[in-house]
């Protein structure tokens, strides 16, 4: 018998909530065949089978909250085809089956500790050969296969010797896994282990309604508070006149053919922002109080804010500065109606190094966005409208976008904050100039 447990989803990822089970007890899996829907971190991830066998035991079900570790399914993977050398290894898990249906595995315990988890794997995450099951995501198992590339042979740089997309695609180009330094997930790395503040008796008041938080949410507490601990935030407003812009875009849009993507506001602005950081590295980068120094990063991943039915989701645009604003506008298509569906990896919501987030649709003019942690820079968007405004001497009518830039005030002034704003503004309001900065 084989016990499955909840597999290491993540950097930080302790638990996570079973939306689905995709097979029942007597069913035949093959190896890598989805068995559950488990939503962790603002994802909602399929877990496949490690081997093939038959169903002999389900110890969740819908709805139950699961730590990793924590023994999911019992699998009787007798004449399952597995090699000999992966049978050791199961021997151990055989005997507590029958204890599983009130798991207690030492493991949970440990992945409550986001900081001691996440140190303790450094070592194994350069290891270049392993034997078993290897920890990949579905997605990354499908690459790996497309790409020809053996996924016992790649070295994984993610917790717990998990192979992510990027190690697949250094390995089919044949480059060597960078060194991993001791990186702690973001809860750890936050410190935001800190009393809550005890809530009085309601009851007293009147009656009450007590509902548990669904996972999205408490994965949106925590990255909160986290950044509301360790950044020190100021917020920069200012407004761009982008009537000649929009112009331009409806004209642009007009004359597009069938297939072909059509240039959103967002995807400018997206594109406007890339190269606005290229001259402002300082918010393109991440603040580390504990060696006393700036991360500045090379590379420029754009995310974007995205309201879904399950909450705020925050995909990423890779290398906006290296692509087309049509490209770009394809790519957001793409992302945020993949995203409102449900349907994309945890790895698309990691990595960025900036974050757009835009409620004009919503309504509302300036706010104060937060940062996304470990980032130390967001660009929040209001609603543009018109508005009398006044141009050479005359009262005309001007479509004018709200803009609110939060940063960490580590990293960079006030004084910085206005001038990054400046080069945004200078940028919408002269189409010409957007070409020749961009």
């Amino acid at each position: 018998m084989f016990e499955f447990k909840l597999p290491d989803l993540g950097e930080g990822i302790a638990e996570g909530q079973i939306v689905s089970v995709l097979v029942k007890e007597g069913d035949t899996v093959a190896e890598f065949e989805p068995m559950l829907e488990v939503e962790t971190d603002k994802a909602a991830v399929e877990i496949p089978s490690p081997k093939s066998g038959v169903i002999k035991k389900l110890h969740v079900e819908a709805g139950q909250m699961v730590k990793v570790g924590q023994v999911l399914i019992t699998i009787d993977d007798a004449g399952g085809g597995e090699p000999a050398a992966a049978k050791p290894d199961e021997k151990p898990a055989a005997e507590p089956a029958k204890k599983a249906e009130t798991p207690a595995p030492s493991t949970p315990a440990a992945a409550q500790a986001p900081a001691p988890t996440a140190a303790a794997p450094a070592p194994v995450a350069t290891a270049p050969a392993r034997s078993g099951p290897i920890p990949a995501a579905p997605a990354v198992r499908k690459l790996a296969r497309e790409l020809g590339v053996d996924l016992a042979t790649v070295a994984a740089t993610g917790p717990n010797g998990r192979v992510l997309r990027e190690d697949v695609e250094r390995a089919a180009k044949g480059e060597a896994a960078p060194a991993v330094a001791a990186a702690p997930s973001a809860p750890a790395a936050g410190g935001v282990a800190i009393p809550s503040a005890q809530l009085p008796d309601f009851t007293q008041y009147g009656p009450i309604r007590r509902e548990p938080a669904p996972q999205i949410r408490k994965t949106i507490a925590k990255q909160m508070t986290l950044s509301w601990l360790n950044i020190p935030r100021v917020t920069h407003g200012d407004t761009a006149d982008i009537t000649d812009l929009e112009q331009a875009r409806k004209e642009y849009n007009a004359g597009v053919r069938e297939g072909e993507p059509k240039i959103t506001m967002t995807a400018i602005v997206v594109k406007v922002v890339a190269g606005a950081l290229k001259r402002y590295p300082k918010f393109n980068a991440s603040y580390d109080p504990d060696a006393g120094v700036t991360i500045f990063k090379d590379y420029i991943n754009m995310g974007i804010a995205v309201d879904t039915p399950r909450g705020l989701v925050v995909p990423v645009v890779r290398d906006p500065d290296k692509k087309p604003v049509t490209q770009i506008a394809a790519d957001l298509a793409d992302i945020v109606s993949r995203t409102r569906e449900g349907k994309f990896e945890i790895s698309e919501l990691r990595g960025a190094t900036f974050t757009i987030t835009n409620v004009g649709p919503l309504g509302g003019k300036f706010f104060t966005p937060m940062v996304n942690f470990p980032e130390c820079a967001i660009l929040g968007l209001g609603r543009a409208d018109w508005e009398a405004a006044v141009r050479d001497g005359q009262i005309v009518p001007r479509m004018i976008l709200p803009m609110a830039i939060s940063f960490d005030h580590r990293t960079a002034d006030g004084a910085e904050a206005a001038r990054f704003s400046t080069d945004i503004i200078q940028a919408l309001q002269n189409p010409l100039r957007m070409l020749a900065l961009v």
